[in-house]
Order: structure tokens, then sequence, then C-alpha cells
């Protein structure tokens, strides 16, 4: 309560003080101010004092031990934008006025999550977030649309798990910023467009940040034009910490944009082994109801009544058959569609993979290898071919064949050929190779020509 002044009007500096105190308490009970922290001091009471600036001016703050709000995560220094709050408040003894906080936290942070917890409070109550209204997702989706920038990180990871998982999938690519100004807007203009095209259900996504990175997905306008989508919306933003209004608007929430494939897609491994579960069942139970027939048919054979009767139940079972026939041409038709789409599918991949191209190499280098074989073995057979010919030459016209038709080869004791008789004298010794054996003979006398 205030205090009142002296009977001559004059106050004490005590009760000045303590009047202004109660007239700043009471005018400002709780406030925040914003500015940049200088001055800061740390008491051993644990107590912390700074002043709190702008351009402008300047104002004493006080924080006590046990109080913070955000400072118990952040550590304040100075220079550091901040937004404080608390009450505005006098120190009498010296007849300054402060403010005493309670909240100190970082500058943007306080006031972008009071939007968010305002516009959510408020498209909650206009029934936006209804879980009645969630869209069931289709079970077996041809043709998706994905809302998100085209080189970003999100679109690649979704991209690697719908081509491992469910490569028949088509995905539309709405190109869209997700971050900074008119990212908002792109994101809406989006999901408008993929509306007006044959997608089964459209994906919203982006990866993680902080929350001023992602906002656009805050914004109201992105809330509504997923509320408003005729399509099922899968919001798929940031890590799975982080949450966004576009979350609380979307008919399913992914943690990450790669869960998000995970869940719209269908393993196609798992798909083929519940097909080959279903052919099997559906087998089964045409063996066994075409056995059970069978022997009603085999008990009805006792009488001429009965008799008419199997005859009747013959029909039956012509009849069911024929039902039989037809359920298993469709099944078989379904499961060869599923093949061939699948066998489309691994040809795809093998044809890239590096396996096929090292084998079409590899039999092309096999060919090669042939037609080398093949040559070399061609040239040795005319290589043999043209020896013995050569062979057959040289027998009719070498040496031992002119000695075989009555001829013979003198030498002389080095080993030449006798050519002329001017090699010969008086007891040279001479050698005659004739078509079998040799003579050995002396010249005796040498006769001019």
């Amino acid at each position: 309560m205030a205090s009142a002044p002296a009977q001559d009007g004059i106050f004490s500096v005590t009760s000045l003080n303590r009047t202004i105190r109660a007239l700043l308490e009471g005018e400002f009970p709780d406030l925040w101010v914003e500015g940049e922290i200088s001055n800061l001091r740390r008491q051993a009471s644990g107590h912390v004092y700074f002043t709190l600036k702008d351009e402008g001016a300047q104002i004493s703050c006080v924080q006590f031990r046990g109080r913070g709000g955000a400072t118990r995560t952040t550590r304040l220094e100075d220079g550091m934008l901040v937004q404080v709050n608390g009450r505005l408040g006098v120190y009498e003894p010296r007849g300054q006025y402060q403010i005493v906080v309670s909240v100190v936290q970082p500058k943007g942070e306080g006031l972008l999550q009071a939007k968010f917890e305002a516009l959510k409070r408020k498209l909650d109550a206009e029934g936006l977030f209804d879980s009645a209204a969630k869209r069931a997702l289709p079970d077996f989706p041809a043709k998706i649309g994905i809302v998100t920038s085209p080189t970003g990180a999100a679109i690649r990871d979704m991209l690697h798990v719908l081509q491992r998982r469910s490569p028949w999938i088509e995905v539309l690519i709405a190109s869209a910023r997700v971050q900074g100004a008119g990212a908002a807007e792109e994101v809406v203009a989006g999901i408008t467009l993929l509306n007006e095209t044959d997608v089964d259900l459209i994906v919203v996504a982006r990866g993680g940040g902080s929350i001023e990175d992602l906002w656009a997905f805050n914004e109201e306008i992105v809330a509504r034009a997923i509320s408003a989508s005729q399509l099922p919306v899968v919001s798929a933003v940031g890590h799975e910490i982080d949450f966004t209004i576009a979350d609380f608007a979307a008919d399913l929430r992914a943690p990450t944009p790669s869960a998000a494939a995970e869940l719209i897609s269908q393993d196609r491994e798992d798909l083929l082994r519940r097909i080959e579960r279903l052919r099997q069942s559906m087998r089964q139970e045409l063996i066994s109801s075409v056995r059970m027939n069978r022997e009603k048919m085999q008990r009805f054979r006792q009488s001429s009544l009965q008799q008419i009767i199997m005859r009747r139940i013959e029909r039956e079972q012509q009849l069911v058959d024929q039902y039989a026939e037809v359920i298993a041409r469709e099944t078989e038709s379904r499961l060869e569609k599923y093949r061939a789409q699948l066998t489309m599918t691994s040809r795809l991949l093998r044809l890239h993979h590096p396996a096929a191209l090292l084998k079409t190499r590899g039999e092309s280098l096999s060919r090669l290898q042939s037609l080398l074989r093949n040559a070399a073995r061609n040239q040795l057979e005319d290589a043999r071919k043209r020896h013995e010919r050569l062979h057959a030459v040289f027998r009719v016209l070498g040496p031992q064949a002119t000695l075989e038709r009555g001829f013979s080869i003198t030498s002389l004791a080095n080993g030449s050929v006798l050519r002329d008789a001017s090699q010969l004298k008086t007891g040279t010794r001479l050698t005659t190779r004739l078509a079998s054996g040799s003579a050995e003979s002396e010249v005796l006398e040498v006769s001019a020509s």
C-alpha cells in the first residue's frame, strides 16, 4: 500500500520510493521485454544481474536463484538477444527501478512457439484435427504425389525406399520451396496442383531443421490446404521429435520422409509370399471340396433312387468344376499379372546391374576367344597341308628319288660333291652313293676330255 506524505505535503525519501514501488508494481505486474544483455554479473548467491538495452535505452534486471525459464538449458552471455518475462519493481535503498526476471529465452523462440500453440488451439477448435475426419490411405497406391524441394535430401531418401520396396509405384513431384519467404504458398500450390492429377495420395515432405526452418509447415494456409485436399495427405516433415501444424492436419503423420515412404508402400517380397500363401490356400480348398463331393457320390450309389440323386449331384459337380476352373483361371491371371510386373521390374534391375554388363562383356570375350581358337586351328591345318605337299614334291624331286632312278652321287673325301673332272687327280679317294648303300674307290688315272 502506498505511503502517504507528511501533513505538510513533503515525502521522505523512503516513503517516496515506497510509493513509486507500489505504483510501478501495481501497473506492471507481468510483462515481456526484448533487448540485448550487457554488464552480466553472476553472484556467489546464485543471483544474476544484467542490463537489458536497445539502441535508445537500457534497464536493470535481476534474476534470483531458482528462476529463469529457458536459462536452465541456455547459458546467458553479454551481447545475447533475449526476451525476458517478469514484473517491474523498485529497489528502495537506491531508488532504482528494475525488472525482476522470472523467464529468459533466446529471442524468437518464444514468439514462434506461442504462435504455434495459438494456431493449434484455433484449428483444433474448428475440427481440422478431428481424428474422425482422417482419411484412410490406399493399400496399394499406383501413383503418389510428393510436395517437396526436388534437390533436398528428403526426396532422395524417399525415392530410394520406394525403389527398394515398391518399384512399380509412379512418383509425381510438385516442386516447392520448403523454407523461407513464400515457401508456405508454394506448398499450398503443390497440394492444389496434385489434387488435379490422378495420384492416389499426397506426401508433404521436408528434412529436419530448427523451428524457423520448419515454420512454413506451421502456417495456417498450409494446414487448411491439407484439410481441404480431396486426396489423403501424409505429413513427413522434420525428424521424429519435430511436430508441425501440418502433422496434426494431415491424415497420417510420418516421423521422417523415409518412414513415410515405408508406410505408403508395400514390400514386394512380402507380397509374393502372401500371393503364394493365397494360391496354396485356394488350391487346398478346391482339393478338399472335390474330395468331399466324390465321397458323397460314392455313398449315394447304393440304390436306384440314389442313382437319380447321383446324376443330379454329378450335374452339380460339373457346375462346381466349372466354377473352380473360372476361379483358378482368374487367380492364375491375376498371379500372372503380378508375376509379369515383378519380372519386368526384375529385368530392368538386372539390365542395369553391373553383373549383367559383366556377363554381356564376358559373352563377347568368349565369342572372340572361340573365333581366335578357330582361326589358329585353321592356320595350323593350312600349314600342315602345305608341309605335306612340299614333302610329296621333295619325295619326287629330291636326291633319293634321283638315286632310285639309277643315278648316283660321287663325293670327295671332304664331303663335297664331285661336279667336274678337274677336281680329280691320281690317288683321289671317292665315295659313290647309290639308291641303296655306297661304294669307295680310288682314281687311278684322269683323262682330259
